[in-house]
């Protein structure tokens, strides 16, 4: 009888679907959050997480194009935070 061995790319898989279900929690915040702050750091917590994600699927199933979709997916979330806090500021939300 041989054991049979986790590889390090079984690792990053798991490590890719317990983000997955992080995500699910934190998308609930994001649609359930009592103030527009709470919501906007949800959402941000949600796009670096995909971008996580990415990053892990990249590594666990060797395809490194994901790690290019992930760049471009966390340029694209800094620049939505960056957006999104500045119509914040200037409607007068921020206390």
């Amino acid at each position: 009888m041989t054991p049979e061995w986790i590889t390090v790319e079984d690792v990053f898989l798991g490590a890719a679907a317990l983000f997955v279900v992080l995500a699910i929690a934190m998308f609930y915040r994001a649609v359930k959050g009592p103030t527009t702050q709470d919501r906007l750091l949800a959402v941000n917590v949600l796009g670096t997480n995909t971008v996580v994600i990415l990053a892990l699927l990249a590594a666990g199933l060797d395809e490194p194009w994901f790690l290019d979709v992930a760049l471009i997916y966390a340029l694209l979330n800094f620049l939505m935070a960056v957006a999104v806090s500045k119509f914040t500021v200037e409607r007068g939300g921020v206390l």
